[in-house]
C-alpha cells in the first residue's frame, strides 16, 4: 500500500504556492476509474436538510438564519404601482450562517497550525476582514472520484459508537477489512461512527461530544493519500479530545500539514444499511471566494 509522506505543511512536491493540497491526486484517470464503476445508476444523497435550528457549536458558528426578503404580495403591489400589469410575485430569502452549518466541507484556509495555514503560508498574509485571499474554497476543484466507506459503527455492535470513543487506525483497517477494501491515493474515506442519527433530532446530545478519530488515525488516513475525509459528527474528530490541552489537532494536521480536505455532518445511516463500501463520490464545492468552506450536497453513485 503506497504511503504519502507530507511533510511538515504539505508535499512538497506540489511546489510552493500549491493551493490545491491533496486534490493534486483527483487526476482525469482516476475520475474515469470513479464513473466507470457506475453499473446501475442508484444514488445515495449523503447530506442532511438543514435550516433553522440546525445544531450549531458556539461561539465559532453562529445560528443559521433565514427571513423572506421581498414576497409575492409586496413585490405585486410595487409592481403594480410601477405600471406592471401581470402580477409576477416574487420571493426572495437572505440567509446569514457560517460557512460550516449542516453537510459541508472545509476549505484548507479553515485551520491553522499556530499562525501558518497549509504550504506555510502565513495567517497575517492571507487572512483578510472580508475572507482568505489565499485557500478559499474556490480553489477545491470538483471532487469525482472513489468513496469508500468506513462503517467503525458496526465494529462495537451497536448503531452507533459512544461519544468520546476515539477511533484508532486498527478500527480504520478493521472496518476495511471487513468491507474487503483497502484505501487507494485519490479516494474520499468516509467514517460512519452512527452519531448522524442525532443531527437536527437531538442536538444538544448531538453537540455535546462524539466519536470520532483522533491523530493517528488521520495520519493513517492521509499518508495513504486521500484526498478528504468525511464523517457522521460534527467534527470529524473525537470530542472532546481525550487530551484536554489540545483543541481541533485532527483539523490542524488534516487541512494544514496535509492539505486534506475535512466533510462534516454526512448522513451515511442509508449507503451503510444497503452494505455499500465502494461508490462512485460527486461533491461539487461552490466557488464562494475566500470562504473557509461551503454548504455541499454529496452524492454516491453505484
Amino acid at each position: 500500500m503506497a504511503t504519502h509522506d507530507h511533510g511538515r505543511w504539505g508535499c512538497a512536491c506540489w511546489g510552493s504556492d500549491d493551493q490545491l493540497g491533496a486534490a493534486n491526486l483527483l487526476t482525469p484517470e482516476r475520475r474515469l476509474a470513479a464513473l466507470r464503476s457506475i453499473g446501475t445508476g442508484r444514488t445515495y444523497d449523503l447530506s442532511h436538510a438543514f435550516g433553522m435550528g440546525a445544531p450549531a457549536m458556539a461561539p465559532n458558528q453562529t445560528p443559521f438564519l433565514m427571513s423572506m426578503w421581498a414576497t409575492a404580495r409586496d413585490a405585486i403591489r410595487r409592481a403594480r404601482k410601477m405600471g406592471f400589469t401581470n402580477e409576477a410575485g416574487v420571493n426572495i430569502e437572505r440567509i446569514e450562517m457560517t460557512a460550516h452549518v449542516g453537510t459541508h466541507i472545509d476549505a484548507l484556509g479553515h485551520v491553522s497550525k499556530g499562525m501558518q495555514l497549509y504550504n506555510g503560508f502565513a495567517c497575517e498574509d492571507v487572512t483578510t476582514g472580508w475572507g482568505l485571499e489565499k485557500l478559499g474554497i474556490e480553489h477545491i476543484p470538483p471532487i469525482i472520484t472513489r468513496g469508500v466507506l468506513l462503517d467503525v459503527a458496526a465494529l462495537d455492535g451497536g448503531p452507533h459508537l459512544q461519544a468520546g470513543r476515539v477511533v484508532a487506525p486498527d478500527d480504520l483497517a478493521r472496518a476495511a477489512g471487513m468491507a474487503g477494501v483497502s484505501i487507494e491515493p485519490g479516494d474520499v474515506a468516509m467514517i460512519r461512527t452512527g452519531w448522524g442519527r442525532y443531527f437536527d433530532v437531538d442536538n444538544a446530545k448531538y453537540l455535546s461530544g462524539s466519536p470520532g478519530i483522533d491523530v493517528p488515525a488521520a495520519q493513517w488516513l492521509t499518508q495513504q493519500g486521500v484526498v478528504a475525509i468525511g464523517s457522521d459528527n460534527m467534527a470529524l474528530e473525537v470530542l472532546p479530545n481525550p487530551d484536554h490541552t489540545k483543541r481541533l489537532p485532527v483539523h490542524q494536521h488534516c487541512l494544514a500539514e496535509a492539505g486534506v480536505h475535512i466533510i462534516e455532518n454526512l448522513m451515511l445511516e442509508e449507503l451503510a444499511a444497503a452494505g455499500v463500501a465502494t461508490f462512485c463520490l460527486i461533491v461539487l464545492p461552490p466557488k464562494m471566494r475566500g470562504a473557509t468552506g461551503a454548504p455541499v450536497r454529496p452524492v454516491a453513485i453505484l
